[in-house]
């Protein structure tokens, strides 16, 4: 399987970096399995950063390696997603110590209608009604050593 990186660096051993940024699965290092995606995560960290140059870090993964980590996957944007991404983005995140969290990634459209579920403004299930029809990609956060261990660098590309 290959998955993306987008930074504004390449990387090619990734590292688990403390931070206090309250992202959807935690903190990890996040990748995904499409190329686009990963080019706009390039593009928007650098822009944040205001330093280095969009770069997509590609990398190899063996899924026979993937299975045998304790892995937490949400197949769609579904009400338990919802809730995870809740707890993780206000700073409360739940029990578990999964080394990998797969599913759909928050993108700039569906991040609003997270956030306003965050401040109350609509259900749970109204929530999840505004997101379903929404072409959500996909993510991975690879949160432990153990999870590192089994990425293949490949190679960088700058976009």
């Amino acid at each position: 399987m290959i998955l993306y990186h987008g930074s504004n660096v390449e990387v090619t051993r990734p590292r688990l970096i403390p931070s206090k940024r309250l992202l959807d699965f935690g903190a990890g290092f996040y990748l995904t399995s499409d190329l686009e995606q990963a080019k706009k995560w390039a593009l928007r960290t650098t822009n944040n950063r205001e330093t280095g140059s969009p770069t997509v870090t590609v990398f190899e993964i063996d899924e026979k390696e993937l299975v045998k980590l304790d892995l937490l996957t949400f197949e769609s944007a579904n009400k338990e997603w919802l809730r995870y991404i809740a707890a993780n983005r206000t700073g409360k995140p739940t029990e578990g110590s999964h080394d990998v969290v797969i599913g759909p990634v928050a993108n700039d459209q569906a991040i609003r209608t997270v956030n306003n579920y965050l401040k109350g403004y609509f259900p749970e299930d109204v929530a999840i009604q505004l997101l379903l029809p929404q072409k959500l990609k996909d993510q991975y956060a690879f949160r432990t050593e153990k999870s590192l261990d089994i990425l293949k660098f490949v190679e960088a590309q700058s976009v």
